[in-house]
């Protein structure tokens, strides 16, 4: 249960009849989390804020207004909403002890660049799939800082989180709620952005620090250059790409199979300023309306034609089934030598942990309360994937690599009885439709060159309620390879 008070401006929510362990919300306007004192926790808003702002995905307000926090149908309260966040390097405020502990340090001891808390020595990223310098190392208190780089879940994190998803794989969606999700995906998505303003999605600015092809194809005189982004949203990608390029030979395309979410780009003061040419912008860009998993290519797009195709947080949304379809059609849209820039969701990511009854599907597949789905991925995996070796491991594999059924336009498709799945001895479901058009195992996959596929690990402490919160994430940069 909870209660919440407001007095001189401060908002404290108080939560009693917690799961230990468990971090979660039952109720709007109520956040349950681990705590370690038999006395009912006092969240204030500051550490609310710490709690939520981690959605990288879908910006940081994406969290307090709905996103993640949505997977139990819940908002938090509208007051947040007009809060400032800042999800970039951690907070410097100091505690009053630590302030009196800092000032008795003599002037010349030394402070690791890692753990300064002065701007202009502490340390910062400069490298790609660097992620940060931040270390923890045994000496350290782990409540000092709100975030630490390289931290790999301890042992507690790990048995808890075997623990949730054996209970979310209890108790899977119904079979009605498997089909409703996943025969219309784009649907649940015009949703979601017809319910967000522009201003809800915060602009990707770490593209360039972790992309630095970006910087090449935008740069004056790197000539014609095509850059596709596929499951652009609301531009938060796009955009920022435009407003940095020099260079006039640039084409972006922003690709999103939700209607809605292209109507918001074209709407957007930043689209029609680039069409116009406005301000000194250079180059061009469209908005269309495309699904990866489909059989075309996006309007005005030929084979062959990009040097870099962006998919930041869009591989998640797909089916396993679609995934054969996607990594073909990013295949067809590059040239030799062009690459794919890759952030998606890891396997124990905090986001996967908390997924509450109703919301499995498969194995690390899972519906949000919003209808939208998300995947979280293994290393391993996602290497196999691209690189074509997923679908040789096993006969089996060919049920996975069927696209879905796209009910698209006058095309009718007759639903006919289905089959059991059998993932965990949970019932599947498998179309068992004559008129599907199946991928098979001999059929070639590409084979894209991994650049780079690390792991970017990071802790999240509330320092307040000394709260853990483990977030993993995969990023990658895949080539066709030139001889293709």
């Amino acid at each position: 249960m909870s209660h919440r008070s407001q007095a001189e401006g401060s908002c404290t929510l108080v939560v009693t009849g917690l799961m230990p362990g468990v971090y979660y919300k039952n109720a709007p306007g109520t956040i349950c989390g681990r705590h370690g004192s038999r006395s009912p926790p006092s969240i204030s808003t500051r550490a609310l804020i710490t709690l939520y702002a981690m959605a990288p995905d879908r910006g940081a307000e994406a969290e307090m207004q709905g996103s993640d926090t949505n997977h139990d149908g819940t908002t938090l309260p509208t007051s947040l909403n007009s809060l400032s966040l800042n999800t970039d390097t951690p907070s410097d405020v100091q505690s009053p002890g630590q302030a009196t502990e800092t000032a008795s340090q003599p002037q010349s001891q030394a402070v690791p660049p890692h753990l300064s808390h002065d701007p202009t020595t502490n340390a910062k990223r400069t490298d790609p799939f660097q992620f940060g310098q931040r270390y923890l190392s045994a000496q350290d208190d782990v409540f000092e800082y709100n975030a630490w780089d390289h931290v790999a879940p301890d042992d507690d994190h790990l048995s808890f989180a075997q623990e949730q998803y054996a209970k979310q794989r209890a108790a899977p969606v119904s079979d009605f709620d498997y089909r409703r999700f996943n025969e219309h995906p784009e649907k649940w998505w015009d949703l979601f952005y017809k319910q967000k303003s522009a201003s809800f999605f915060k602009d990707r600015k770490w593209l360039v620090q972790e992309f630095p092809v970006l910087a090449d194809v935008t740069k004056e005189g790197a000539g014609d250059r095509v850059v596709l982004e596929v499951g652009a949203g609301a531009g938060n990608t796009a955009f920022p790409v435009m407003r940095m390029n020099e260079n006039e030979g640039l084409r972006v395309w922003a690709v999103d199979f939700s209607r809605r979410a292209v109507e918001t780009m074209r709407e957007a003061e930043d689209y029609a300023a680039i069409g116009e040419g406005r301000d000194g912008r250079k180059g061009q860009m469209r908005a269309e309306v495309w699904d990866v998993a489909g059989e075309e290519l996006p309007e005005g797009m030929q084979e062959g034609m990009a040097d870099v195709v962006i998919m930041i947080f869009i591989f998640s949304a797909l089916s396993p089934k679609q995934w054969a379809r996607a990594v073909r059609n990013v295949w067809r849209v590059l040239k030799p030598g062009g690459e794919v820039l890759f952030r998606d969701y890891g396997r124990g990511d905090l986001a996967q942990v908390r997924f509450k009854a109703g919301r499995w599907m498969e194995e690390n597949f899972y519906v949000r309360g919003d209808g939208t789905r998300v995947y979280f991925f293994e290393k391993e995996e996602l290497e196999s994937i691209w690189t074509g070796q997923y679908w040789l491991r096993d006969q089996d594999r060919q049920n996975r690599d069927k696209p879905e059924i796209q009910a698209k336009g006058p095309k009718v498709v007759e639903q006919k009885e289905q089959e059991p799945r059998t993932s965990d001895g949970i019932e599947d479901m498998q179309e068992t439709n004559s008129t599907i058009q199946e991928n098979t195992v001999g059929e070639a996959m590409p084979r894209f060159d991994i650049l780079n596929l690390d792991i970017d690990r990071r802790l999240i402490v509330n320092r307040q309620r000394r709260i853990k919160m483990y977030r993993c994430w995969l990023q990658g940069r895949f080539r066709k390879p030139e001889s293709s």
